[in-house]
């Protein structure tokens, strides 16, 4: 017999797996507002939805080893494509929401980024201070795209917009407007997935957001702060927290300010996702240089 509980976790995952990509979904209720839409448009909106996605939900009931940043059978790209959100070559004019979710900084240097060792990344927070150490040698893009970014500011004082309940379970942050819909100019290719590992996003991991397309990857990443069975491994792994996880733990203990589109909560256990009640505050994220 089907639970609440079973309808419940159905729902959420039918719910998560709408919000890979939010602005696909507003893509189609378009289309059936209006039917001389151009084919493009839809593949348009996946491309603009690179930069501010939220986390796909998957499942996989099997639980092996834990993950651990760097490990990863995907291979490393040998250079950093940093693609405009919208294909220049593209027939479909751009949406009009795209200025008003894309903090233009222009974008990371086309060579030259680090590609060995290590750095911490540190997010001084309004409840406290969170560092990282980031799997340079294995994300080199994402480490490169960070260090970018923070150089120019890009993440101060922005919000953790998103916090994760109930079966997966991540504090989200990256988007500069807070709204879940924002990213920089760009998108990239996934690098470091930990194919193979089981759960492959373990407690302390850190790693990008994406719409599920390839290359979709932005500035929005999430913050793991206990084993997640049911996430498969689509999601670059840029690290894991070397500071500050009891703090994401306790803001996670506080609960979430319930997101009214979110399916209904099952009484026992209370709303599963929205923004969380205790505000994580980005006062300044800064990046370290590489060490060996």
């Amino acid at each position: 017999m089907t639970t609440n509980r079973d309808r419940q976790r159905a729902a959420a995952r039918a719910r998560l797996e709408r919000e890979m990509s939010v602005r696909a979904e507003q893509s189609k209720a378009r289309r059936r507002r209006n039917t001389t839409i151009a084919a493009g448009a839809g593949a348009l909106i996946v491309v603009l939805a690179a930069a501010w996605v939220v986390i796909a939900l998957t499942s996989d009931d099997d639980k092996k080893d834990a993950a651990a940043p760097g490990a990863s059978s995907s291979a490393t790209p040998t250079s950093c494509t940093w693609q405009p959100l919208v294909d220049p070559s593209a027939s479909a004019s751009p949406d009009p929401e795209l200025a008003k979710n894309t903090k233009d900084v222009g974008k990371p240097p086309a060579t030259g980024e680090a590609r060995t060792g290590t750095q911490t990344m540190t997010l001084d927070t309004s409840v406290g201070t969170i560092k990282i150490e980031v799997d340079t040698a294995h994300a080199p893009c994402a480490a490169e795209s960070f260090t970018y970014l923070a150089s120019k500011k890009f993440f101060d004082d922005s919000i953790c917009h998103r916090l994760v309940l109930q079966s997966i379970y991540v504090l989200q942050c990256g988007d500069p407007f807070g709204t879940g819909y924002g990213g920089p100019s760009y998108r990239y290719a996934e690098e470091n997935l930990p194919t193979g590992k089981r759960p492959a996003y373990g407690e302390g991991v850190v790693a990008m957001a994406n719409n599920g397309q390839p290359a979709s990857t932005g500035s929005q990443f999430f913050i793991v702060y206990k084993d997640i069975a049911e996430l498969d491994a689509n999601y670059t792994v840029i690290g894991k927290v070397t500071e500050g996880l009891d703090l994401v733990k306790k803001v996670a203990e506080a609960g979430v300010v319930p997101d009214a589109s979110a399916p209904a909560a099952d009484p026992s256990t209370g709303p599963s996702e929205g923004k969380p009640k205790t505000e994580v505050r980005i006062k300044s994220l800064t990046m370290s240089a590489p060490t060996p």
